[in-house]
């Protein structure tokens, strides 16, 4: 698997921005986690996106400054079409829909861009929202998400280099899980190809869900499909909600910009809400609690609350031993560093550094090591590359 980090962290959505993160934020990064390279999972906004596309002089000043810095491109994140730091993005991050034509569009202009900047002879991954918001979805509505679809996957196969696209459930949306995403997928193989359209596996989403991460990668595998990209994300857990000092504790990851759907589980199947506030005031808080919100790998929440990194490691062992494992993504997506509570949170230049290649580093020993892979897997993960030699590791070596 290739490591890499999401830039939808970063708020740029022009391309002298988009440059200076690369320079401030991920250049530092690979050099704080000690890593020779690093892969960048960029976020490209809708019209960066298609100025990159127009610009063969823009596509270069990209690619220089990403060679300057000693960083790769594997994957996009095409899921927030622009906007995604605006003051409140809550639904917005929804529109357009697979519905609406300028979703294919910007979803076609990714994918050029990104078959300029892979590295030779690599394939790439484009993960992209679950077709729609489950409200007001229509069946005219799918028969439009299906079309378009069927049009990228087509034009996919017509690209020089392999890039495959991303379906991501998330809570809340038409495909709100694996399983919606697996059904949805493997009923229209006749139109959208398995091997150009595949699944996205946010392990935050599927935390929040209560899904079995083994049992979810397995039911991809037998439908015929495969995980093109794993983002590595932990949700929030509340074991006790009723419990006073929990509610008060997770009543603090509440805030104006983004959803935070939350999930109960209950004796009768998983109960819902669409965002944290709202569950605050009308879950029974009788079983445990999960919460969209992306916890820092490293970095766990203080009891009473705890976050799900057992269920992103287990979701990662799973797509190992799946038979394209190996070729998958893994992208650290902790984009709430900036909306979490005071002791969690990164708002300063230099803590977000520190905490990113903090991430990275426990993702190299947590999510790539031996006992993750079965015995009756041949192959091991693609490497991140080694890290870059210390004065410590140097004394330790001498």
């Amino acid at each position: 698997m290739l490591l890499s980090y999401c830039t939808n962290v970063h708020p740029a959505e022009d391309l002298d921005g988009v440059v200076q993160q690369l320079e401030r934020y991920a250049g530092p990064v690979r050099r704080a986690a000690g890593l020779d390279t690093l892969g960048v999972g960029l976020w490209l906004p809708a019209t960066l996106a298609h100025r990159l596309d127009r610009s063969a002089a823009d596509r270069q000043r990209l690619r220089t400054v990403l060679d300057e810095q000693r960083l790769t491109v594997h994957t996009l994140n095409a899921f927030p079409y622009g906007g995604f730091h605006a003051e409140v993005v809550k639904h917005a991050v929804y529109r357009p829909t697979w519905a609406d034509p300028e979703r294919a569009e910007y979803t076609l202009a990714c994918a050029r861009v990104l078959a300029e900047l892979l590295p030779e002879g690599a394939a790439g991954s484009i993960s992209t929202l679950p077709l729609g918001w489950r409200e007001g979805w229509t069946d005219d509505r799918d028969r439009a998400a299906t079309d378009s679809l069927a049009r990228v996957s087509e034009r996919l196969r017509a690209l020089p280099r392999t890039v495959r696209l991303a379906i991501e459930p998330e809570p809340g949306c038409h495909l709100d899980t694996v399983d919606d995403v697996v059904d949805w997928l493997a009923a229209r193989t006749d139109v959208i190809d398995p091997e150009h359209v595949g699944i996205c596996l946010d392990t935050c989403h599927l935390a929040t869900s209560f899904a079995d991460p083994v049992e979810a990668v397995r039911r991809i595998r037998d439908a015929g499909l495969r995980v093109v990209k794993v983002q590595a994300s932990a949700a929030l857990q509340v074991d006790d909600p009723g419990d006073p000092v929990a509610r008060e504790a997770v009543a603090r990851f509440a805030e104006p910009r983004y959803l935070h759907q939350t999930r109960e589980r209950g004796p009768d199947g998983v109960l819902r809400a669409d965002d944290l506030p709202e569950a605050l005031d009308s879950l029974p808080a009788a079983g445990p609690w999960r919460v969209h919100v992306h916890v820092p790998l490293h970095a766990r929440p203080a009891a009473p609350l705890s976050a799900t990194t057992d269920v992103l490691r287990a979701a990662v062992g799973a797509v190992a031993r799946t038979p394209h494992g190996d070729e998958a993504h893994l992208d650290v997506e902790t984009y709430t560093w900036a909306v979490l509570p005071e002791e969690l949170a990164a708002r300063a230049e230099s803590d977000l550094v520190a905490g990113i290649a903090a991430e990275l580093r426990w993702a190299v020993e947590h999510l790539l090591p031996a006992d993750l892979w079965a015995a009756d897997r041949p192959t091991r993960p693609v490497p991140v590359p080694a890290p870059a030699p210390t004065a410590a590791r140097a004394r330790r070596s001498a």
